[in-house]
């Protein structure tokens, strides 16, 4: 399960219980904190924080600021072969991948506490290729017996319960998240999920791009049938679906050396238009952007009068939900609808071919190893162009990652977390806040009754620095160095009864969302708090040796772009208790609309791919907060110094460090294959747009490097947006 409502600064780098708490602070009136203490006055030379080994100076600022900055990096650096995209987020997370690495290293089992023995068995576990790759497909056997035995339509849903536990991505799966009009409370969510391709566009575009890879995974869905010994339903034998001796002979030959079964190939082509069903029923991603409508609580006796014919109380039953639990938010009711009539009208073998299907799909790549590498050459190789894949022990650490998180995190924290650089961050936001509150002050946008509101919510925000104050546990969670598939079932299912658990109990506002070691940071507005992860607070986003203005153009606007996550076009239908309601006069509404709408027109002229514009719609809250925090954390910045100019260092002036150190922090670098992907995926603009476009409306920008009319960052007054 995920978590649903995080706002966050990037997802490309992505891959937690407590926390700190900055002193009360008056929104309405300035601050109630002090100014965090400056650069200027320190003796000694004084790093710009800019590393000018990059910077190419024949391309004009005016033109191009983050070629200018970045331009000998983009052409000397190569993307590394196991990855998808480089850059400045890339190379911390890589960072903190060896960090976690030594640690896992320097665990030993005999003498550390049961949660870091967890970690270390579960990593051991994964790094056991000679035994996994001598199990073959053995470990899907429970389940694919589960699958083969379903022969009542009725038992559809109580199947997909129960693989959803083993985290199978079945046609829909639930999770449990603050309620959005009470926020006090926990709510049962069920969502669309179980397509196998990154979105819904990829099946139903005529793009020939998309139709090329429609082609490829029906034949990649082959291969992995007959890989697995799988022929499909109408071609099963005993020994194909019980993953014992027959099964791993096959997966010790080479991914592809066999060719697919006619039945593999039958069942492939029955899957991908069942898939493609699904996928002509899912609202798109900007749809699913608008909480209102993504907000539907009902009673489970409401939801089987709305999606009819499907046994809903039996698919909770089977997840384990508690008895008693009798009501459900249905994000997307009508595609809800939609299946459950699809479920009536598919006949059951082609369901149990895609319930096969998912369970081979979610689970290969912690199979033997043809058949992991095969999975990952399609999902890596062929749909982001990734050419290689990633070490084994690279991907053991995200694993461990991925269901220990907190454990790991702890030993991390207590490794590469000074107790200074936290003290450091927690000056940095309380600026940030301030200067927000000021802006809220001087808005010539809002009126005084949403302005009042506004106030309140931002005085209500609350900051999480580092690492939570108390930490998530795993009592009770059995895992074993030699059982890898088995410890991410019980992993799986010991979150789901984690979560699950949370219903009917108060909010836990101490929970994290993200580890400490993930380079990224996040605001959710149902808690109503900004979250800045250990991991991120690095060069090149914060360099406690760096003068100011470096640092305000990183991790400032990191920290200004979650604030205004708060007051986007989303986080804005949020009051400052996290409930979903509206606040804002509907002349205010209008005049934001106005706004927001130009930064839609602004980002959806882009072209990143050929042939494929941005979709202004789905990046408008990432762009709304990326300029609106690069404002915000500019005026900050100025506000630190105290009314001292700053001096120039490396023969740059304050201004010119501040904004090329947010174009350093979107130094980076993406596969056209990834691109693409992003571009139907990812709610954040590529990285060159998220500095040029956001540039190109900041009044700062112009008079630092003296833009002019005819230069390419130019936008005429007129032109520019300016919300905060």
């Amino acid at each position: 399960m995920k978590f649903a409502a995080a706002c966050c600064i990037t997802l490309s780098a992505c891959m937690a219980a407590g926390c700190a708490h900055l002193p009360a602070y008056d929104a309405g009136g300035g601050a109630a904190l002090a100014t965090p203490p400056s650069t200027l006055g320190k003796s000694g030379p004084i790093a710009s924080g800019i590393d000018l080994a990059w910077r190419d100076p024949a391309v004009r600022p005016a033109d191009d600021l983050f070629r200018h900055i970045n331009g000998k990096w983009l052409d000397t650096t190569p993307i590394p072969a196991d990855k998808s995209a480089w850059g400045s987020f890339h190379e911390l997370a890589d960072r903190s991948l060896d960090q976690l690495h030594a640690i896992l290293d320097g665990i030993d089992p005999a003498t550390a506490d049961a949660d870091s023995r967890r970690v270390a068995d579960l990593y051991a576990s994964f790094l056991d290729e000679a035994r996994i790759d001598r199990l073959g497909a053995a470990p899907l056997a429970p389940l694919l017996a589960r699958i083969d035995a379903l022969r009542d339509p009725r038992d559809l849903p109580a199947l997909i319960g129960e693989l959803g536990l083993a985290g199978v991505n079945g046609p829909y799966a639930f999770s449990v998240d603050q309620d959005a009009r009470d926020s006090t409370r926990y709510l049962l969510a069920l969502q669309q999920t179980g397509l196998g391709l990154p979105d819904r566009d990829y099946y139903l575009s005529d793009a020939p791009q998309f139709a090329a890879i429609r082609a490829d995974y029906e034949a990649h869905i082959a291969r992995m049938f007959t890989l697995a010994g799988q022929g499909g339903d109408a071609g099963k034998s005993g020994a194909a679906s019980s993953g014992g001796e027959a099964d791993a002979a096959r997966a010790a030959g080479k991914p592809g050396a066999a060719a697919p079964t006619p039945q593999a190939t039958d069942a492939a082509r029955r899957i991908l238009a069942l898939e493609t069903k699904l996928a002509r029923a899912q609202w798109s991603r900007v749809e699913r952007r608008d909480p209102v409508k993504g907000y539907n609580r009902m009673t489970v006796a409401q939801l089987a009068a709305a999606a009819p014919g499907h046994d809903w109380a039996g698919f909770l039953a089977a997840s384990g939900v508690p008895a008693g639990i009798n009501e459900v938010n249905a994000a997307q009711p009508s595609y809800l609808a939609a299946f459950a009539a699809l479920a009536g009208e598919v006949p059951l073998a082609d369901w149990r071919d895609y319930l096969r299907w998912k369970t081979l799909d979610s689970l290969a790549p912690y199979l033997a190893r043809p058949l992991a590498d095969a999975s990952f050459d399609f999902h890596g190789r062929r749909v982001s162009g990734t050419p290689e894949q990633a070490a084994r022990w690279k991907r053991g650490v995200r694993v461990v990652d991925a269901n220990l998180g907190e454990a790991l995190g702890k030993l991390y924290v207590a490794r590469h977390f000074r107790p200074e650089q936290k003290a450091r961050m927690e000056a940095l936001v309380a600026n940030l806040l301030a200067t927000y509150a000021s802006s809220i002050d001087s808005l010539d946008w809002m009126g005084d009754a949403t302005r009042a509101e506004a106030r309140r919510k931002l005085a209500s925000f609350r900051p999480k620095i580092g690492y939570p104050a108390r930490w998530r546990g795993y009592d009770g969670l059995d895992i074993r160095r030699d059982d890898l598939v088995g410890n991410l079932l019980r992993a799986t299912r010991f979150e789901a009864a984690r979560q699950l658990a949370r219903l009917g109990q108060p909010v836990d506002r101490d929970e994290w969302f993200m580890n400490p070691q993930t380079v990224n940071a996040y605001y959710n507005p149902r808690m109503n708090e900004i979250v800045f992860p250990a991991a991120i607070l690095q060069p090149p986003f914060f360099d406690a040796n760096a003068d100011d203005a470096a640092n305000y153009g990183g991790i400032g606007a990191v920290i200004g772009h979650e604030i205004s996550h708060g007051f986007d076009d989303q986080g804005s239908q949020y009051d400052g208790d996290g409930n979903l309601r509206v606040w804002w006069t509907p002349e205010d509404r209008k005049r934001y609309e106005e706004r927001t709408a130009m930064l839609v027109e602004q980002y959806g002229a882009y072209e990143p791919v050929p042939g494929f514009h941005l979709d202004g719609r789905l990046t408008l809250g990432e762009n709304i907060a990326d300029n609106a925090g690069l404002s915000v954390a500019y005026r900050a910045w100025r506000r630190a110094l105290g009314g001292i100019e700053p001096p120039v260092i490396d023969g740059m002036t304050g201004e010119q460090r501040f904004y090329a150190g947010w174009a350093q922090v979107w130094r980076g670098k993406v596969r056209e294959a990834e691109a693409l992907r992003r571009l139907k995926t990812d709610p954040h603009s590529p990285a060159d747009l998220r500095c040029n476009a956001t540039l190109s409306n900041q009044p700062g920008f112009y008079a630092a490097y003296g833009v002019q009319p005819g230069d390419r960052l130019w936008r005429a007054p007129e032109q520019r947006v300016t919300i905060w």
